[in-house]
């Protein structure tokens, strides 16, 4: 879904930059970029992309080389370049930058030409374009919980990141009063987000010392995940304007609440339905063939999908908790709502899947909340596995392992009856990547393909070989 005012053509673009003389071109995940003059630019949009330095998907959040490097970029290579392909749809004007243009990449193989598989942006690219070869569009929104700290980055690293004040004291979710305290920062976080295009939906205090929540707009996944990205980057330069740092980190404080991400997704078919409400006639009573009561406000697409994630979640936990942090949010963390089971249920926040339906909301406003990661989450691959894990549902009519959330106790967390998830980062990269993991499923595929003897080969050796 391009942003408002993206350029369609070459044309459209140079009278778009007409009276700009550079343009601020960024790279998903952790946010990084540089500014090219419009020559370069124009030049780069013209011949299908320009070269940048591969290192950036070799190297960690804090520029430190990875001990075990990828094949796409190493010492050996030299840290070639790679193809970044500048996205006209997501054309923005950055408003606390004296409005420069600004656009996102995404990478391709220098030898290949394919979407390179470390890139975020284009991994969600390919989990769309699966979704759409079946007949549907993925729709997201997120939200965030971020503590707020009256900090500089200079302020932090002097205090050894120790000691450091939160923007406000005590805990206030949903005051009223609270944003009183830094009214321009709490404004300015929506308003400036709302002329980059980053439309917000609701925006608020929440649960502890300086937290807020910011939820965005619903909409299609791929433009849900760059929004998301984007909010983090606005959050921090508008923070840094007030003296504020936003740490988006999922656990700041060990006896405090830690910080979601949490994700909403639903599927539309070509014409525009929600795949995941039920039809006008079942509004009355449900959907006869549901399995559980909590199921049967949503339909039966919509079953299937939710089976895949609870089937498939535990085997990609990295993806929706990338961080050694992230799990210190879900060890014990129900007495903090945060999810660390396999569970679902019907508008239930204990739960790790949230059903949300009729009668709570409108049909067509059905969906799912994955309440698992945290506010360090990537979105893209996220949001990827989540609709990978929700087709392959779909596709193998997959059924719910189990009852929703209400009908357990809370010994069965312990005496097996509930699966529960990896409690850290190495526990769930050794499960993500162990051979029978849903996550290699790709991988099996792949090996039946090379196993398979194609008519072609047959034609080709059959008589002369």
């Amino acid at each position: 879904m391009a942003t408002q005012g993206a350029p369609s053509s070459f044309s459209d673009l140079q009278t778009l930059l007409a009276n700009d003389i550079k343009v601020k071109v960024a790279v998903d995940g952790v946010l990084r970029g540089k500014f090219m003059s419009k020559e370069k630019f124009l030049s780069a949009v013209k011949t299908d992309g320009f070269g940048f330095c591969s290192v950036i998907f070799g190297w960690d959040i804090n520029d430190a080389v990875y001990s075990k490097e990828l094949l796409i970029s190493n010492r050996a290579n030299g840290y070639r370049d790679v193809i970044a392909i500048i996205d006209l749809s997501t054309y923005r004007r950055i408003p606390w930058e004296n409005n420069v243009p600004f656009f996102l990449v995404s990478f391709l193989d220098p030898d290949t030409k394919e979407p390179l598989s470390v890139d975020p942006r284009g991994v969600l690219k390919t989990a769309s374009q699966r979704a759409e070869k079946l007949g549907y569009e993925c729709f997201a929104g997120a939200e965030y919980e971020y503590f707020n700290f009256k900090e500089t980055a200079q302020s932090a690293a002097q205090k050894g990141f120790t000691n450091l004040e939160p923007l406000t004291p005590g805990m206030h979710g949903y005051s009223l009063l609270r944003t009183q305290l830094n009214n321009e920062y709490f404004h300015d976080l929506f308003d400036q987000s709302a002329a980059f295009q980053v439309p917000i939906e609701g925006h608020h205090t929440e649960t502890g010392p300086g937290v807020l929540e910011t939820a965005l707009a619903y909409t299609s996944a791929l433009r849900m995940a760059d929004n998301a990205i984007l909010f983090k980057y606005t959050a921090k330069s508008i923070g840094m304007t007030h003296g504020v740092i936003p740490s988006f980190m999922a656990k700041p404080w060990g006896g405090l609440p830690g910080c979601s991400g949490h994700i909403h997704v639903s599927l539309r078919n070509r014409e525009g339905r929600n795949i995941f409400a039920v039809s006008d006639s079942e509004l009355e009573t449900g959907r006869e063939n549901a399995a559980y009561k909590d199921t049967k406000w949503i339909s039966q697409e919509a079953e299937w999908f939710l089976a895949g994630i609870l089937d498939g979640i535990a085997d990609v936990i990295p993806t929706l908790v990338p961080t050694i942090n992230g799990y210190k949010r879900l060890v014990g963390g129900e007495a903090f709502w945060a999810p660390n089971a396999v569970t679902y249920g019907y508008d239930s926040r204990a739960a790790s899947i949230r059903i949300i339906s009729p009668p709570s909301c409108p049909p067509a406003s059905t969906r799912m909340e994955v309440r698992i990661p945290g506010a360090d989450m990537n979105p893209y691959f996220a949001l990827s596995a989540i609709f990978l894990l929700g087709l392959r549902g779909i596709n193998k009519k997959l059924r719910l392992p189990g009852p929703p959330i209400t009908h357990f106790k809370p010994e069965d967390r312990s005496n097996g009856k509930i699966k529960m998830l990896p409690t850290s980062l190495e526990s769930a990269t050794i499960r993500m990547m162990r051979p029978d993991s849903i996550a290699r499923e790709p991988e099996h595929e792949v090996k039946l393909w090379n196993e398979a003897v194609t008519n072609w080969e047959v034609e080709r050796y059959l008589e002369l070989a």
